[in-house]
């Protein structure tokens, strides 16, 4: 904003390097130049301001794809003026020549020019491609366009205003097609965590398959050699068994062969006695035999001799001495 100080019937104007001053006396311009300073009569002057820097502005900017889906469109557009006596004779850029403010609203007016120019190439982009093309393309297509119509288009050139950039910052549905279009990714996305997710569960069954097979392939191994260890304890058992009845039919048949000869011998030196008793008379053997009997028998309390018992002795008696004499 261009300083303006009055001193009695004239005044002093002070611009900024980045402003062109343009001053008008009579329909004439008179001075013209960025930073200016001079002096002026305020009642026959016309003064206007044009900044020359570099603005930029909003742009937002809502419409419909090829298949009536609505699409955002979101950036900025920057803008500096070319030439600006063309601009200050097409847009009114004059100042109050009391405070040095623009008078009017010239820049508003421009940006205004401009966003009816990009929203009009937008929404002739987004109206020929369906919704998936456009999102699948992004930004950069619509930017390179708009680009292109911006310089190519002679409502800007006309006032001596030029675009210098377009950047956009977003392009995108509305929340509701935007969750339609991210159902079949997320849905894709999903099969595959589900994917991930069955594979990791089929590998544990499969490692716990394989651990329950070496498991029962150890129980059948030791299964196995506890069998082999049982017919070994039995094979040793019965072969202690036979080497315990082995060596008892030994010690049996030497018991008996001892027997035998104990018995055999006993039965000779009975033999041998029943051949001696066999010739001695019958009082003789009684009286062996009563010798015999005394000598098991501890004590004899009582004796009876009945006289049958007397008489058949003393028959055997007479019978045997006869026989003792002739011998």
């Amino acid at each position: 904003m261009a300083t303006i100080r009055t001193i009695g019937p004239v005044a002093q104007l002070r611009s900024e390097a980045s402003r062109h001053v343009i001053r008008y006396r009579n329909g004439r311009v008179r001075q013209s130049g960025r930073g200016l300073v001079f002096w002026f009569r305020p009642e026959t002057a016309s003064i206007s301001e044009v900044p020359m820097d570099d603005r930029e502005m909003t742009l937002f900017v809502r419409g419909r794809s090829r298949d009536f889906q609505a699409i955002a469109v979101q950036g900025t557009i920057g803008w500096h003026v070319v030439d600006p006596e063309r601009l200050a004779s097409r847009v009114d850029f004059s100042i109050g020549l009391l405070t040095g403010k623009l008078r009017g609203e010239p820049i508003e007016r421009i940006e205004a020019r401009i966003i009816g120019i990009s929203s009009q190439a937008v929404l002739q982009h987004l109206g020929g491609e369906p919704v998936d093309a456009l999102l699948a393309a992004g930004p950069e297509p619509l930017r390179g366009k708009l680009e292109a119509m911006l310089a190519a288009d002679p409502a800007l050139s006309e006032i001596g205003v030029a675009a210098v950039s377009v950047r956009l910052t977003d392009l995108a549905p509305t929340s509701e097609l935007e969750r339609a279009l991210q159902t079949p990714t997320f849905e894709a996305l999903q099969q595959k965590a589900d994917a991930a997710i069955f594979a990791r569960r089929a590998l544990a069954v499969e490692k716990e398959r394989a651990i329950a097979e070496n498991e029962l392939a150890a129980r059948t191994e030791l299964a196995r050699r506890e069998t082999l260890l049982i017919t070994q304890e039995a094979e040793n058992a019965r072969s202690r068994a036979a080497g315990v009845a082995q060596a008892h039919g030994v010690e049996a048949a030497a018991e008996a062969e001892r027997i035998r000869l104990v018995e055999g011998a006993r039965v000779g030196t009975e033999q041998q006695r029943v051949a001696v008793y066999r010739d001695l008379p019958p009082a003789v053997l009684l009286g062996l035999a009563a010798r015999e009997l005394a000598g098991k028998l501890e004590t004899i309390e009582h004796v009876t001799v009945t006289p049958d018992l007397l008489a058949a002795a003393l028959g055997e008696f007479r019978r045997a001495a006869p026989q003792v004499a002739a011998r």
